[in-house]
C-alpha cells in the first residue's frame, strides 16, 4: 500500500508540475487546432499551421538522418510561417525577430544560459535588440509617410534625416512645449530624437549642426556615441552630460529633449517619459539604450535587473500579456528571456500560440541556444540556483511531450519526428528519451497504429514500421514496450510486442498465463479465447521450424494448453469421442485406475498454469463419461455383452478419475469433489 501511495504521490508531482505556471495558475497545452482533411478519407490532426511546421521539421530531420548538411532551422520555420496566413502578420514577424536575436556568439559544447550571462554575449544581445527595434520604428515611419504623403512632402532626397523631417512634419503639430529652436522649419528636439530612435546617431548630430544653437554637452557625448561601438559615450562624457541633465535639462518642457538626453545617457533611468514614450517598443529601446554592463550610484540598470524588471516586477498582468501575447512575449525575447519568452507563448491567450513555442524551441535547441532543464521531470519552466538570476531553464522534452499527445493518435510518424529532437537526452531511468518517449507512444496507439511504428511477423520476421526509419534501436524501444505493456497488465499486446522482440521464453510465460484463464471457456467469435486461439495456432506454426528460446518445461506446457484447447472445443460442440481421444493423448489424466499413480507422479513436473486447469478438465472428462453412460443405458435393446462391457470401461475411467483427484499432491475445491464422486455413484 505504501509503495502504491508513494507511486500516486510522484505522478501528481509530476502532473502538477506539467499543468502549472510559473504563477501558480493551471495550464491547458492542449490547445484547438484546426484538423486538417488531407488526401483520401484520412484525417490528420494537424493544424494547417502545424501541417506546415511539421514538414520543414520532416526535411530536417531526413538531412540528420542522412549525415548531410543540415538547414538552418530558423529559417526554415521562417518560410513556413510565410507559406501560411494564420495569426496575420504576426506570425511572420514573430520569426523576423527571432532570428535578428539568435544570431549571437554560439556555444557549441558549453550551457547556453552561462554562456548568455557573459559580458560579450549581454552586450550583443542588447545591440541586437536595440537594432531590431530601430529597424521597426523606420518601417513605422515610412507607413506613416506613405498614408499621408501630402501633408508629409516627403520630397526624392533619401537619407534618414528627410525621411524623419517628413516623419516630425506628420506627427509633431502641438510645438506649445517645444524650445524654440528649430532645423529647416521644425523643431529640433523631435528630429533628433526620432533620428536616435531608429539608430542614426550620425543624423541627430547633422541636425545639431544645422542649427544656430550651440549644446555641447549633448553635441560632445553625442559625437562620442558614433564611434563607440555600443552607441555610448565615454564615462567622463555621460557624467558631464547627467550633471548638465540635472541643472539645466530635467525641468525643461520640452519632452523630446529630456528623452533624447536619457536615451543618450542614463540622466534618470526611473522617468518613463510617457509624453514621448507610448508603446513597449518605445519603452524597450529607451531601457536598452540606458542598460549598462556595470550599475553605478546613478544607474542600476544592467540587462539582468531589466530583464526582472519586465518578467517579475511589471509580469503578465501590468502587460495585459493574455490580450496581446505577442507583445510581452517579444519583451522577454529581446531582452534574452528566451526560455521564458517560449514558456508564455505556449501557454499564454488560451495556448493558442503553442505550435510558435514548440517550433521556436526545437530551433533553438538543435542550434544550442536553449537553457534546458537538468531533470526531465522538472516543471515546464524552473529555476537552478546556478544560475544568474533571473534565468529560467525550459523543459524541453516535456514541452515536446505535451504537444505531441495532440495527435499522436491521427499522426503517429509526424510524431515521431518531434520525439527524435530528444535523442540526446535520458530519462529517470537513464534510456534514452526518444526510444523511451516512443515506446510510450507505441504502448498507447491503437492496433493500426502500433503496426505502422513497430512493424509486424511476417513468417519467420519482423517487417520494419516507421521507427526504423530514425537512429534508434527499434529492438529497444519494442522490448520497453512489452515491459509497459506487462506492467499495466495488458498481456495480450504484450505478448505481440515481445512476440516482434523475438523473446521466447516471454511470449510463451504470457500465453501459458493467457491461455489458462480461458481454456475451458466457449470460443464465441471475438471473445478473448477466440483471439488467443489464433495467435496459439499463429505462434505454434512460426515455432516449427526454428530453434525456441525458452526453457523446455515452458515449451511443453504451452503445447498442453493447446491441446486442452482442442479437448474443451470438442466438449463444448459435443464431439465426445474425440475429446476423450484428445485427452488420452494429452497424458494428463488416468483413464484406468493402473494410470493412476503414473499421472500424479508426472504432475509434479507440470508448470502451474496446466495444473491450475485440473479442476475444468477433471470435470469435463467426467461429465463426457457420464453423458456417454446414460447414452449407453438409454439405447435400444441388442448387443448387450458389448453395451455391458462398455458401461464397465465407463465406470472404470470415472473410478480413475476420482481416485486420481483425490490423491493429487494439492487441495482440489470441494464443489469440484463432490460433482466428480457425484457423477461416478450415478454411473454406478
Amino acid at each position: 500500500m505504501e509503495h502504491m501511495l508513494g507511486e500516486w504521490k510522484q505522478m501528481r508531482f509530476e502532473i502538477i508540475n506539467a499543468m502549472t505556471a510559473p504563477s501558480g495558475e493551471l495550464v491547458d497545452l492542449r490547445g484547438t487546432p484546426q484538423r486538417t482533411k488531407l488526401a483520401g478519407s484520412m484525417v490528420s490532426g494537424l493544424s494547417n499551421i502545424e501541417m506546415a511546421y511539421v514538414k520543414e521539421l520532416t526535411k530536417y530531420n531526413d538531412h540528420v538522418l542522412r549525415g548531410i548538411t543540415r538547414p538552418n532551422l530558423f529559417d526554415a520555420f521562417y518560410k513556413a510561417a510565410q507559406s501560411q496566413s494564420f495569426d496575420s502578420k504576426k506570425a511572420v514577424d514573430l520569426w523576423q525577430m527571432v532570428k535578428k536575436m539568435v544570431d549571437i556568439p554560439p556555444v557549441p559544447r558549453g550551457d547556453p544560459i552561462k554562456s548568455r550571462s557573459s559580458t560579450i554575449v549581454e552586450q550583443e544581445i542588447v545591440s541586437r535588440a536595440r537594432k531590431y527595434l530601430e529597424g521597426r520604428y523606420k518601417d513605422f515611419i515610412i507607413s506613416v509617410i506613405e498614408e499621408n504623403l501630402e501633408q508629409a512632402q516627403r520630397g526624392g532626397t533619401p537619407g534618414i534625416l528627410p525621411l524623419v523631417k517628413s516623419f516630425v512634419r506628420v506627427k509633431v503639430q502641438n510645438l506649445s512645449d517645444l524650445e524654440g529652436v528649430m532645423v529647416e522649419g521644425k523643431p529640433l528636439w523631435p528630429l533628433v530624437y526620432y533620428c536616435m530612435r531608429v539608430g542614426d546617431y550620425k543624423a541627430a548630430l547633422q541636425c545639431l549642426n544645422q542649427c544656430n544653437t550651440e549644446f555641447p554637452e549633448f553635441r560632445d557625448a553625442l559625437e562620442e556615441a558614433c564611434c563607440d561601438a555600443k552607441g555610448h559615450p565615454t564615462p567622463s562624457a555621460e557624467a558631464n552630460l547627467k550633471l548638465h541633465y540635472r541643472k539645466h535639462v530635467r525641468s525643461v518642457t520640452d519632452p523630446y529633449k529630456r528623452v533624447a538626453y536619457c536615451a543618450l545617457v542614463p540622466c534618470e533611468p526611473d522617468d518613463l517619459h510617457s509624453d514621448v514614450i507610448c508603446t513597449a517598443d518605445d519603452y524597450l529601446w529607451l531601457k536598452l539604450c540606458q542598460v549598462r554592463d556595470q550599475p553605478d550610484a546613478d544607474n542600476k540598470l544592467t540587462l539582468d535587473y531589466l530583464q526582472t524588471t519586465i518578467s517579475e516586477i511589471y509580469g503578465e498582468s501590468y502587460y495585459h500579456a493574455h490580450e496581446q501575447p505577442f507583445v510581452y512575449f517579444s519583451m522577454l525575447f529581446l531582452t534574452g528571456q528566451f526560455e521564458a519568452a517560449i514558456e508564455f507563448l505556449a501557454r499564454g491567450a488560451g495556448a493558442r500560440h503553442l505550435p510558435h513555442a514548440v517550433h521556436l524551441a526545437a530551433a533553438m535547441h538543435e542550434h544550442n541556444l536553449l537553457g534546458v532543464s537538468q531533470s526531465v521531470l522538472a516543471p515546464l519552466i524552473s529555476v537552478d540556483p546556478a544560475d544568474k538570476p533571473p534565468a529560467k531553464r525550459l523543459n524541453f522534452a516535456r514541452l515536446i511531450l505535451l504537444y505531441v499527445r495532440r495527435f499522436d493518435s491521427t499522426d503517429p510518424k509526424e510524431c515521431l519526428h518531434y520525439l527524435f529532437l530528444l535523442r540526446f537526452m535520458n530519462d529517470p531511468h537513464d534510456r534514452n528519451m526518444f526510444a523511451a518517449s516512443a515506446a510510450e507512444m507505441v504502448v498507447d496507439a491503437s492496433p493500426a497504429n502500433r503496426t505502422k511504428l513497430v512493424g509486424r511477423i511476417e513468417k519467420d520476421r519482423r517487417v520494419p514500421g516507421d521507427l526504423d526509419e530514425f537512429q534508434v534501436n527499434t529492438e529497444d524501444v519494442i522490448n520497453i514496450s512489452a515491459d509497459t505493456l506487462y506492467r499495466k497488465g495488458l498481456l495480450e499486446d504484450a505478448v505481440t510486442m515481445y512476440d516482434l522482440a523475438g523473446n521466447h521464453e516471454k511470449v510463451l510465460s504470457l500465453m501459458c498465463t493467457l491461455l489458462a484463464q480461458v481454456v475451458s471457456q466457449s470460443a464465441p467469435p471475438g471473445s478473448l479465447r477466440s483471439r488467443l486461439q489464433v495467435t496459439s495456432t499463429e505462434i505454434s506454426t512460426r515455432y516449427e521450424n526454428i530453434e525456441i528460446q525458452a526453457p523446455s518445461e515452458l515449451v511443453s506446457a504451452f503445447y498442453t494448453l493447446r491441446h486442452l484447447m482442442v479437448f474443451f472445443d470438442q466438449f463444448h460442440n459435443e464431439q465426445y469421442q474425440s475429446a476423450l481421444r484428445t485427452i488420452a493423448e494429452s497424458r494428463l489424466l488416468p483413464l484406468h485406475i493402473k494410470e493412476v499413480d503414473e499421472r500424479v507422479n508426472a504432475l509434479r513436473r507440470v508448470p502451474p498454469e496446466v495444473s491450475g486447469t485440473l479442476a475444468d478438465v477433471l470435470l469435463a472428462t467426467m461429465t463426457i463419461l457420464y453423458r456417454q453412460h446414460l447414452k449407453l443405458r438409454s439405447m435400444e435393446p441388442g448387443d448387450e455383452e458389448t453395451r455391458k462391457q462398455q458401461l464397465i470401461d465407463l465406470r472404470e475411467q470415472a473410478r480413475a478419475l476420482t481416485s486420481f483427484a483425490g490423491t493429487l499432491p494439492y487441495r482440489m475445491p470441494n464443489e469440484t469433489n463432490s460433482k466428480l464422486v457425484q457423477m461416478e455413484i450415478l454411473m454406478c
